[in-house]
């Protein structure tokens, strides 16, 4: 009795390691395969002016899955909103088994305004989409305006709606010349003055800034190198500059 128990049991753990068996082979291998075969070997990306194609790779490569070009590439494309600062959205392209593309689209940042120590980044509509607490070169500080609160993903409240449309048409023009401009100041009267490095502009008030500020990209290449104030408030063929203290 106990001889026949004993050749059961044996059977049924053959059985049961038989299909065991099975299921590793006919799961397993193809899982195995699966992932040697598609392996991500190579990232494309393309667009960013904020960050290194390394940068954006170190980001969304964050377990062993990722380093599957499928599970990557799905991901990406359908399950995870990718939240990297100043990156408004990226596209995914699966090239090859071993391959995928991405496009970063950054966010547009037009200024910046500095509060407690920290540096709130703004779009051309006025709403708060990043902050940092270094602040980033090539995004123009701006000074002179006035607001009650600041929140991320809101707009500034500030005390003269129309001032975007001022600095978005300065920061449109700046990045047209080429001009490093440091700091977009506002007076009371909302007249503009801009520090670029050692030369202080003013600008005065105007509708648009793209003929004052072309004759301004000329004038900077003729005193390159030293510290002056112009002023460019009237409309004259020539324009005053004195030296800083």
């Amino acid at each position: 009795m106990g001889n026949t128990l004993r050749r059961k049991n044996n059977s049924v753990l053959r059985r049961i390691s038989i299909r065991f068996l099975k299921i590793i082979v006919f799961a397993g291998i193809p899982a195995a395969i699966f992932m040697y075969y598609f392996q991500l070997k190579n990232i494309t990306v393309t667009g960013s002016s904020r960050y290194t194609e390394e940068q954006i790779t170190a980001k969304l490569l964050n377990s062993k899955a990722d380093t599957n070009t499928i599970i990557f590439y799905l991901k990406y494309k359908y399950f995870v909103d990718v939240k990297i600062p100043f990156v408004e959205k990226m596209s995914f392209e699966l090239v090859d088994n071993n391959s995928v593309n991405i496009k970063v689209y950054d966010k547009r940042i037009i200024g910046c305004i500095e509060f407690m120590g920290d540096y709130f980044y703004f779009d051309k509509d006025g709403i708060i989409v990043e902050s940092t607490s270094k602040r980033i070169d090539d995004i123009p500080l701006v000074k002179g305006l006035k607001y009650h609160k600041i929140v991320l993903n809101e707009k500034l409240e500030v005390q003269k709606e129309e001032l975007f449309d001022v600095i978005l048409n300065l920061t449109q023009q700046i990045e047209k010349y080429g001009l490093n401009v440091d700091t977009i100041i506002f007076n009371n009267n909302y007249e503009v003055t801009l520090n670029c490095g050692d030369i202080k502009a003013m600008l005065g008030k105007r509708d648009t800034y793209d003929e004052i500020l072309a004759k301004l990209k000329n004038i900077m290449a003729e005193i390159e190198g030293r510290k002056l104030t112009i002023d460019m408030t009237t409309d004259n063929s020539y324009y005053i500059a004195k030296p800083e203290n």
